[in-house]
């Protein structure tokens, strides 16, 4: 599969555990510190070991002033798509232009968890359509140009004539996890990052290229260049030097380079040593000269 050419991001994984709350805001601030781009938190609100990651991507847009942030991903049958919608523009216009929106479906295996708050309870496969729907709500909030109200009568959501805006400060990208051919169809067609979980792949290249292929067969059927969706890899030691990750960015097209645990000094080689040396790795092969 090709280089698809966009430029690296390198980014961060952080637990919220609720413990000691402090911990992931270090950890963030230990990310922007270390030169890196991207911060994520994963999303579990079934979980009551953990902070609310709303909350604390707002709390860490304030204390930070460079890096981006995301949640990895933000759970939808817990939160509404339309005042997502409003929610991260919000927070992308209050931090500068920071937040990226990686969102799913939500953990199947613990819809019953989620059920038990009083979020919706589905099938993966209305899973799937209900992420379908949200991505056009949350487009249709942010899409300011038109003066007629958002009105949206899916299967799962209804919006009857809800008001635009606010507009976010960036063009903020949508990112969704697929491990399934429907999935993947969907982030071609729709979605502006695929999170490929590369933590649970058991035989990367193989699992790459075979997605690469559905997105990218996806994205042209509907109209769209292949390059328009971001792959993005998650990633642990097995996988921490540049002779591992080099070949994912050059012959599978990664482009979000997504480092997962919370060592503050595997954080700081990740700035400091192996991302640096990945950078300029893949610039040297983009242009020899």
């Amino acid at each position: 599969m090709p280089d698809y050419g966009h430029e690296l991001i390198l980014g961060t994984f952080v637990v919220p555990q609720s413990a000691w709350p402090e911990r992931p805001v270090e950890l963030a601030l230990i990310t922007e510190r270390a030169g890196l781009d991207l911060v994520t938190f994963m999303d579990h609100p079934h979980n009551a070991g953990f902070l609310d990651t709303w909350t604390l991507l707002s709390f860490v847009a304030a204390r930070t002033e460079r890096v981006h942030l995301s949640g990895y991903v933000l759970n939808l049958p817990s939160r509404p798509p339309a005042f997502l919608a409003r929610a991260a523009a919000s927070l992308d216009l209050l931090s500068g232009g920071r937040f990226e929106l990686g969102i799913g479906p939500g953990d199947y295996y613990v819809g019953a968890e989620n059920a038990a708050m009083g979020a919706p309870l589905r099938s993966r496969r209305e899973s799937l359509e209900a992420l379908d729907e949200a991505i056009e709500i949350v487009r249709g909030t942010w899409d300011t140009s038109s003066p007629a109200p958002l009105v949206l009568e899916g299967e799962h959501y209804r919006v009857t004539g809800a008001m635009r805006g606010p507009r976010p400060a960036h063009d903020i990208g949508i990112w969704i996890p697929a491990a399934g051919p429907r999935g993947r169809r969907l982030a071609g067609r729709k979605a502006d990052g695929w999170i490929a979980g590369g933590l649970w792949m058991h035989d990367v290249d193989r699992e790459l290229a075979e997605a690469n292929r559905i997105i990218d067969d996806a994205a042209a059927t509907a109209g769209r260049e292949p390059r328009a969706v971001r792959r993005v890899f998650d990633f642990g030691p097995a996988h921490f030097s540049v002779e591992r990750l080099l070949p994912l960015a050059l012959e599978h097209g990664v482009s979000t380079f997504i480092l997962v645990g919370d060592d503050p000094a595997a954080i700081e080689r990740w700035g400091g040593e192996v991302g640096p040396a990945l950078r300029e790795a893949v610039a040297s092969v983009r242009s020899p000269s």
